[in-house]
C-alpha cells in the first residue's frame, strides 16, 4: 500500500468515503509516520470501522472529544442542539446532557459555560467511562433514573440525542452502521419517538419552571410529539432545522 497522502486518499475515495482528504489526515497523523501502524489503521477503516474509535478521537463544536471504541460517535448534525442548549443555560445553571455517549454536549456545555454545573447519564458503561475520561460528571443507567435526587425540580437544561430512529427504519441506515454500532443507540421504537416520550415525561421532575428541554429527532416526530408537549405543561415550542431545512430537534420550556 503506498503511504503518501494522494495515494491513500484515493484509496478512502474509491471505497466511498466522501471526506477522503480529511480522513487521511487524521490517519496519517494518528500513524505518526509508521508504515505498518498506517497500514493497520487504513485496513481497519476499509472495514467500515468509525474513524474516530480508530484514531480515538473527534471533532465537536470545536472541541477534541476522546471517542472510545464501542461509543457512540458524535455526528456533526447535533452540533446545533449543542450550541443551542448553550443559549439556555445560565452562567452558573445546571444542566443534563441524557444518552450522553462520549460526552460531546456536555463538554460542550461545560467549555461555554465554565460556571455551570453539567451532567450526564448513560445506559452503556462504556459510554460513561469515555464521558468520565472527557471530564464530564457522568452517570450509569437510564435517561434520569441514576441522576442525583439533589438535582430534582432545579435542572435549567435538559438535552438530549436519545434513540429515535423507527425500528422499521433500521435496515436503511448506512450498511457499516450495525456492524459496529449498537442499535441500542438508535432504535426509538415503532414510530421512533418511544424514548422521546418518555424524556418528555420525567423531565418535568427536574426541570426548574422555565427550564428548557431540548430533544433531536427527525422526520415529523415534532408534530407526534405535540400533544405530549401540551398535556405535560410545554409552551414555547420550536423546532430546529438543520442548513438543508430538515427537522433536526425540538425545543420547550416548561410552564
Amino acid at each position: 500500500m503506498g503511504h503518501d497522502a494522494a495515494t491513500l486518499a484515493a484509496i478512502l475515495s474509491g471505497a466511498g468515503f466522501i471526506a477522503a482528504e480529511e480522513e487521511t489526515a487524521e490517519l496519517l497523523e494518528c500513524a505518526a509516520g509508521d508504515d505498518a501502524v498506517l497500514d493497520a489503521l487504513v485496513a481497519r477503516r476499509l472495514t467500515g470501522e468509525p474513524l474516530a474509535w480508530i484514531t480515538g478521537r473527534s471533532s465537536f463544536c470545536e472541541l477534541e472529544i476522546r471517542v472510545a471504541p464501542g461509543v457512540y460517535v458524535p455526528r456533526w448534525h447535533s452540533e446545533a442542539l449543542a450550541r443551542r442548549a448553550v443559549t439556555r443555560l445560565p452562567p452558573n445553571g445546571t444542566a443534563v446532557d441524557l444518552c450522553t455517549g462520549s460526552g460531546a454536549i456536555a463538554r460542550t456545555l461545560m467549555s461555554r459555560r465554565p460556571a455551570a454545573r453539567v451532567v450526564a447519564s448513560d445506559i452503556d458503561p462504556r459510554a460513561v467511562a469515555c464521558a468520565a475520561a472527557n471530564g464530564v460528571e457522568a452517570y450509569l443507567g437510564d435517561l434520569f433514573a441514576p441522576l442525583p435526587r439533589a438535582l430534582e425540580g432545579g435542572i435549567d437544561v435538559v438535552v438530549g440525542v436519545v434513540p429515535y430512529v423507527p425500528t422499521p427504519d433500521l435496515p436503511l441506515l448506512q450498511r457499516d452502521t450495525f456492524a459496529f454500532e449498537s442499535p441500542l443507540a438508535y432504535d426509538g421504537g415503532p414510530d421512533g419517538t418511544a424514548i422521546l416520550r418518555r424524556v418528555l415525561r420525567d423531565a418535568p421532575r427536574f426541570l426548574r419552571r422555565g427550564g428548557a428541554l431540548l430533544l433531536e429527532l427527525g422526520g415529523a416526530q415534532d408534530r407526534a410529539l405535540r400533544p405530549d408537549l401540551a398535556r405535560l405543561g410545554y409552551t414555547g415550542v420550536k423546532v430546529l432545522h438543520d442548513e438543508e431545512g430538515d427537522v433536526r430537534g425540538i425545543e420547550a420550556s416548561l410552564t
